[in-house]
């Protein structure tokens, strides 16, 4: 079992920045791949970035460019430096985790997901 716990979320003006946490505990010992996926009102969950346990990385077009997803394995941490926000961004943000390796974007992928942590970003 893998459990991630995620932080940071907040509201923010357009244009801001915000750097949202996932620190995943269990057993970490095997390679976790880990990614953030959103779920905005009224609409499907979609990927934004995935890191594979090799280093991988992957985002969705939607925020290429505007953010970045990051891993400190010592902290078991992953992170989401979320920079030039619009309100297309407003979601609710969920860690997701999977023993073994991909840096797919698609939720069926994980099996480890946490509570989520809302992002808002007003006009």
């Amino acid at each position: 079992q893998v459990q991630v716990v995620e932080s940071g979320g907040d509201s923010v003006q357009a244009g801001g920045s915000l750097r949202l946490s996932c620190t995943a505990s269990g057993s970490t010992y095997t390679p976790v791949s880990m990614a953030w996926f959103r779920q905005a009102p009224g609409k499907e969950r979609e990927g934004v970035a995935a890191m594979n346990a090799d280093g991988t990385i992957k985002y969705a077009d939607s925020v290429k460019g505007r953010f970045t997803i990051s891993r400190d394995n010592a902290k078991n941490t992953l992170y989401l430096q979320m920079n030039t926000l619009s309100p297309e961004d407003t979601a609710m943000y969920y860690c997701a985790a999977v023993r073994g390796w991909t840096s797919s974007l698609m939720s069926l992928s994980y099996a480890y997901w946490g509570q989520g942590t809302q992002v808002t970003v007003s006009s």
